[in-house]
């Protein structure tokens, strides 16, 4: 039986809510065709972020991971591109981290392209009515943070 990990942010930057973790949530415990679906929530700190993702791994041994962020403005589910390798936060992380221009991995690549067939996804997922279109990028918060240090640090050596 497969397993899904699927991980939201806390609400960050003075909101009560985080849309991406509410919509999370509901799919806690949800049950995929020979699978099953499993959720953790993250806090929107720079460093714990990434252990609490590393936690929920070990943890639930899942076969797959979808991290989901929230970004303000969008109106639908876009697939992330690429991550860059610097932490430059607009406004401190809910630990009171606000790095500028520090990378996220010393020495690490200037960034890291996903996998994942994204222009497919966007696809399927338009023709099913859902709004979705490939953003090309994850921006420079903890979201940024987990998918560069998560891939660089963590999924590449798996």
């Amino acid at each position: 039986m497969k397993k899904v990990l699927i991980t939201g942010f806390e609400p960050f930057g003075g909101a009560s809510i985080n849309p991406a973790l509410e919509a999370v949530k509901q799919l806690a415990n949800a049950k995929l065709d020979g699978g099953e679906i499993v959720t953790c929530e993250v806090p929107v700190t720079r460093y714990e972020a990434l252990d609490a993702i590393i936690t929920a791994i070990e943890v639930h041994q899942p076969d797959y991971v979808i991290t989901v962020g929230q970004a303000a403005g969008r109106a639908g589910i876009t697939p992330e591109r690429v991550a860059i390798n610097v932490d430059d936060f607009r406004i401190p992380d809910n630990g009171g981290n606000q790095p500028i221009d520090e990378p996220v991995i010393v020495d690490g690549p200037d960034a890291y392209f996903t996998t994942l067939p994204i222009k497919a996804i966007t696809r399927t997922l338009q023709e099913k009515g859902i709004p979705c279109q490939v953003s090309n990028t994850a921006g420079t918060f903890v979201c940024n943070h987990v998918f560069m240090a998560f891939n660089i640090t963590y999924a590449i050596k798996k």
